[in-house]
């Protein structure tokens, strides 16, 4: 067993189920072989904070204090593109066409405040704002346009993914956006 620690926003049951019926549009259209994921795993990830054999309470305060300094506003964006990444295990995702301002801006709060509270900025540049729906994709996925899902983003999440026999994802913190 071992957990991987993240900060995403999670989407809303409605937008979970358009996500979800992209992924199915995709699925029907291309017919790859691979992982898909599941719908009530679907999230956008702003930092992955590594793999852990378990949560050191040090990392988890960090986490916390740095969740409490992000300060954005609640906003909209929305998915418009479905394509791939190209490494070994070719996640297919849904995304950003071009990166939106206010998610820039979210994602550089929570940068500034996990510096601050000693977390090493080690995050991949250029930032690709996405959804992973595939994983282990026998193939790539040319960048094609989909249907815009719109997105309100309400709240940031700390989230730990727990994997080994019994995976599973544990929100441990929720913060508002706005507040």
């Amino acid at each position: 067993m071992s957990h991987n620690l993240f900060f995403a926003l999670w989407p809303d049951d409605a937008v979970r189920e358009r996500i979800a019926s992209a992924a199915q549009h995709l699925k029907k259209t291309h017919a790859p072989r691979g992982r898909w994921i599941r719908p009530h795993r679907y999230h956008l990830t702003l930092r992955f904070l590594g793999e852990h054999p378990t949560l050191p309470d040090p990392l988890l305060a960090a986490c916390h204090a740095a969740g409490d300094a992000v300060r954005a506003a609640p906003f909209s964006f929305a998915l418009d593109v479905a394509g791939s990444f190209a490494n070994r295990r070719i996640p297919w995702w849904l995304g950003c066409h071009a990166m939106p301002d206010t998610l820039d801006r979210v994602w550089d709060s929570l940068a500034q405040a996990l510096r601050e509270n000693g977390i090493a900025n080690d995050e991949p540049t250029p930032r690709v704002a996405h959804v992973t729906v595939l994983r282990d994709a026998d193939r790539p996925l040319a960048a094609e346009r989909i249907e815009p899902i719109a997105w309100p983003a309400r709240e940031l999440v700390l989230i730990d993914s727990l994997l080994g026999a019994a995976s599973s994802y544990t929100i441990l913190r929720r913060w508002p956006l706005g507040s």
